[in-house]
């Protein structure tokens, strides 16, 4: 299963990442909202893990 980890909390982003990797998922990391919603529009994801509080575009715009 692929993951999109989209969150702009260095540390939080790196325990997201850690934890699901341990899980035995595939994720991809952004940190802003516009590398989000490019990785999200060109990339198959089967979940996405997407905060609301981004910088250069809020993660509900990412949404859309």
């Amino acid at each position: 299963m692929r993951v999109l980890v989209v969150e702009d909390d260095a540390d939080l982003a790196r325990q997201l990442k850690g934890s699901l990797l341990d899980a035995g998922y595939s994720v991809d990391l952004a940190h802003d909202g516009e590398e989000g919603h490019h990785l999200g529009a060109n990339e198959p994801y089967d979940a996405v893990v997407l905060d609301l509080g981004l910088p250069l575009a809020d993660g509900a715009t990412v949404l859309e």
